[in-house]
């Protein structure tokens, strides 16, 4: 039985979306929910149902909603202006925040979304390289370019290296020109780049994919590889940014790559993101500093949005403080730990993977280190589960939990209460 109810507001405005967008949404959440606002670690529908909230706004609101100093910093940006089309001081002393904090990024040059980070790091890549193949893996998740969308998620997996479209419209030319390997197989991807090397522009990964811890020297070995045959290594921290650490995965892991893009945290909750990296590499986006046909050009009406950056500047500031991340990592080992402890007393083949300000579970008995370990999921049970949460309060995405620093014992407590019924739910 559903502790949820639905006003005729909220299904009114349910079927206007269905009415006025494809498929009734914005391509991201179910559309059979409708956010009204959002405090701390919850948020409410239009219907006035409370939740505590693991999708987070799919991540960037690592210090929970509406935080004082943020929404302080944003409205007095405000006041000034909205966006400038030009420098501005709070997205120039967000790049310097991002250069002191971030091992590999020597410069930054800012975008909109994380889409647009990855897709400017590959081209990047290989006008630095001078090659055109991309290696990535399978399963990774970078954004919505022709590229990203290559294995991502295929229902029918290939053979390595072959790459798997996962869209309508992609040119089959793009097929040839990414390369696939299994995450956490290092031997594999250690033959691939061997073999390849001389056609690869660059290596992209996301350290952390989707859900997926990297195995001991894996990393590394993408890193070793990567510098004897001078191919640029592209660690996709959108999501990762200044979430597992305050200088990203590369600083969590202690590998260090050439290129990186973030997005999400560093923008507090507006339209920012960013790539990075080695200032060799990055010179290619100063006309003044390479030959012409090494210059690539990058313009965005709103990248650096000064009200982005201070709201970034702002969750930056909150998250260096001392104690921060030790209190994410708590809250996030005290959900695990507690879902975990239920599942095993459940009986349910079951296992909880992730790192605590990042987690789900998956319903299989099989080892999940890699895409192909994830399809093994029961998606039965996990849509159970998920739909239990929700009528017990809990919002979270398809897949994740995502953990803020706004989550509280509270919300912890209400949280290990639904999971104990949705445990009892896939039983």
């Amino acid at each position: 039985m559903s502790n949820l109810n639905r006003s005729d507001e909220e299904q009114t405005l349910v079927d206007l979306a269905t009415q006025v967008l494809p498929a009734g949404g914005f391509g991201n959440l179910a559309s059979d929910i409708v956010i009204r606002e959002g405090r701390g670690g919850r948020v409410w529908d239009v219907s006035g149902n409370e939740y505590v909230d693991f999708l987070l706004g799919s991540g960037p609101m690592l210090v929970g909603h509406g935080h004082e100093e943020v929404l302080a910093a944003v409205q007095e940006q405000v006041q000034r202006g909205t966006t400038f089309f030009a420098n501005n001081e709070a997205g120039i002393r967000l790049a310097a925040e991002i250069v002191e904090a971030v091992e590999c990024a020597e410069k930054v040059r800012f975008v909109s979304t994380g889409s647009e980070a990855t897709f400017y790091a590959m081209r990047l890549a290989r006008a630095h390289r001078g090659r055109d193949k991309i290696l990535k893996f399978e399963g990774g998740y970078h954004g919505m370019s022709d590229y990203a969308l290559m294995s991502m998620a295929p229902k029918r997996p290939g053979n390595f290296p072959q790459a798997t479209p996962d869209s309508a419209g992609i040119p089959q030319r793009i097929r040839e020109e990414v390369l696939i390997a299994p995450f956490n197989d290092p031997e594999m991807a250690a033959g691939l780049i061997k073999e390849h090397h001389d056609e690869l522009g660059g290596i992209i990964v996301e350290p952390f994919q989707r859900l997926l811890p990297p195995q001991p020297g894996f990393l590394e070995t993408l890193r070793k590889l990567a510098t004897e045959y001078s191919i640029p290594l592209i660690f996709d921290e959108v999501v990762t940014g200044f979430r597992l650490a305050y200088g990203g995965a590369q600083a969590y892991y202690g590998v260090t790559p050439d290129l990186c893009a973030m997005g999400k945290v560093i923008g507090g909750g507006f339209p920012l993101a960013a790539v990075m990296g080695r200032s060799d590499i990055m010179s290619h986006f100063d006309r003044n500093a390479v030959a012409d046909e090494s210059f690539m050009p990058q313009i965005g009406t709103l990248s650096g949005n000064p009200v982005a950056a201070v709201a970034g500047l702002a969750t930056l500031d909150i998250l260096d403080r001392p104690g921060a991340y030790e209190k994410l990592f708590a809250t996030g080992s005290a959900l695990m730990e507690g879902l975990e402890a239920l599942l095993e007393a459940s009986g349910v083949p079951a296992v909880v993977i992730g790192e605590p300000p990042l987690f789900d579970v998956f319903f299989t008995s099989t080892e999940v280190k890699d895409y192909r370990g994830m399809q093994t999921n029961d998606t039965d049970r996990a849509q159970r589960f998920n739909a239990t949460l929700r009528e017990n309060g809990i919002l979270k995405g398809d897949s994740k939990f995502y953990v803020s620093l706004a989550h509280d014992e509270k919300d912890v407590a209400h949280t290990l209460d639904a999971f104990a019924i949705a445990v009892k739910s896939v039983l």
